[in-house]
């Protein structure tokens, strides 16, 4: 089965990934290495030195043992921070270390959107609007036009690993307009994998979550993805 490696930040919603590989049985492994931190903060320095070549090429060498197919950096703040053109020098860097197919979680968001024909988006972020400001910019420089943006204030990712089900739908639901033609969720240390039907029910369209458009993507990396249950629109389903 493919094996998508997955480079993740600290401790927050890692368990994310395990709990999905379980449910789809067979489908695909998605091993986890936690890339070191050095301050749990979403604050642009901090981030900048989070996403560091130095912390993601020792995660890469960790995760060779493994035999990873392809290798997603599953991190979004910790991308966007770099701008387009340095996500892209970072997601380099991590496949040359690796020495097979990367990209990270801030570009998987703008392929995952080109992927499904979608120009127009709601964001609902749990970071500081700051921080989410630089994503909007990520988005605006991708050809991605953002209608409405929630900022949420949290400062650490650990914060954002305790929300629960019903505060991740709240949060969706109260940043969708009815020009945006889906809802972006763009925190990894959000939990999410186990509620996107709920997330899409509650507003009647596509929600793409971080941790979601990363596994979309280390798979696309490696072909014509396969419809997954419980995915939402991305994965084949229906918003």
């Amino acid at each position: 089965m493919p094996t998508v490696g997955l480079l993740y930040p600290g401790h927050s919603a890692e368990d994310d990934f395990p709990a999905l590989e379980d449910r789809i049985a067979g489908a695909v492994r998605l091993p986890v290495v936690i890339t070191s931190v050095g301050e749990d903060a979403h604050r642009v320095d901090a981030l900048l030195d989070l996403g560091s070549d130095t912390r993601l090429a020792d995660g890469a060498a960790q995760l060779v043992p493994q035999n990873p197919d392809a290798v997603m950096w599953a991190c979004t703040s910790g991308s966007f921070v770099f701008g387009v053109q340095g996500a892209r020098d970072q997601v380099s860097a991590v496949a040359a270390a690796a020495g097979v197919p990367a990209s990270s979680t801030s570009l998987a968001f703008v392929d995952a959107l080109r992927h499904l024909g979608i120009g127009r988006v709601a964001v609902a972020a749990s970071y500081p609007d700051d921080v989410a400001q630089h994503f909007v910019g990520f988005l605006s420089a991708g050809g991605v036009a953002v209608v409405s943006m929630g900022s949420h204030g949290i400062y650490t990712a650990a914060e954002v690993g305790t929300l629960e089900p019903s505060q991740v739908v709240a949060m969706v639901t109260a940043a969708d307009r009815p020009d945006a033609e889906a809802v972006l969720v763009p925190d990894t240390a959000m939990h999410t994998l186990a509620i996107i039907e709920d997330l899409e029910a509650a507003v009647g369209k596509p929600v793409l979550t971080a941790n979601q458009v990363t596994v979309w993507k280390g798979l696309e990396l490696l072909g014509p993805v396969p419809t997954l249950p419980g995915l939402g629109a991305l994965f084949g389903g229906s918003a």
